[in-house]
């Protein structure tokens, strides 16, 4: 009597999660919140993850400029900066990404679009010249190129005035950029095109851990 009793019981409550659809939604919630949390929060707390590896320095202000324009043209539509822990993305881009090398990078250029080869590891890849040409027009250094020049950029100043304020707000997340760094950022970008600011942000890419 006792075991049909839980069982019509058991069965009442399924039935009312079932059809109610506000109780379903709230409960899914709840599930992957809980899972969500029990995912992400050790790794607030793992070294691994929240020190930078050996070799990772906080992005000059040049590559930061550069980062920046990276960003601003949708470099990443194309590219990833995420080497995958297979053989085959390791023996083509090199060793695969860890945590550690990103921590200074907000927000990450994670991800796995392909039109274009991942970046992660092209810093010292190729010299500053075949950079410039390939970005004036990247048929003249890959013939099959499908990428779009950017000519632009060679003739385009840098915006210092903007670098003390990114600094900062940067280095309120964590980024350990200091009060003499922030003052001279304005000077070392000064007089740089973009296209110099983004060579040098991807001549650093993957360079700490080869």
């Amino acid at each position: 009597m006792s075991n049909n009793n839980a069982s019509a019981s058991t069965g009442f409550s399924h039935e009312k999660v079932e059809t109610n659809n506000f109780l379903m939604i709230v409960l899914i919630l709840l599930v992957i919140a809980i899972g969500g949390l029990v995912e992400i929060v050790p790794l607030f707390f793992q070294k691994s993850t929240t020190e930078a590896v050996k070799g990772v320095e906080p992005y000059t202000a040049l590559q930061l400029a550069g980062r920046d324009i990276y960003t601003r043209e949708g470099c990443y539509n194309c590219h990833s900066q995420m080497i995958r822990p297979f053989r085959a993305e390791t023996l083509r881009y090199g060793h695969y990404s860890v945590a550690g090398e990103f921590v200074y990078d907000h927000p990450f250029q994670w991800g796995s679009k392909r039109t274009g080869p991942d970046l992660q590891r092209v810093g010292g890849k190729y010299s500053d010249e075949w950079h410039r040409i390939h970005l004036n027009n990247p048929r003249d250094v890959v013939p099959e190129s499908n990428m779009p020049a950017y000519p632009w950029l060679e003739k385009t100043p840098v915006d210092a005035s903007v670098m003390p304020a990114h600094m900062k707000a940067l280095r309120t997340v964590g980024v350990p950029y200091t009060d003499a760094q922030i003052t001279a950022s304005v000077d070392e970008v000064k007089g740089k095109t973009e296209l110099e600011a983004l060579v040098a942000y991807l001549q650093v890419l993957g360079r700490a851990l080869k």
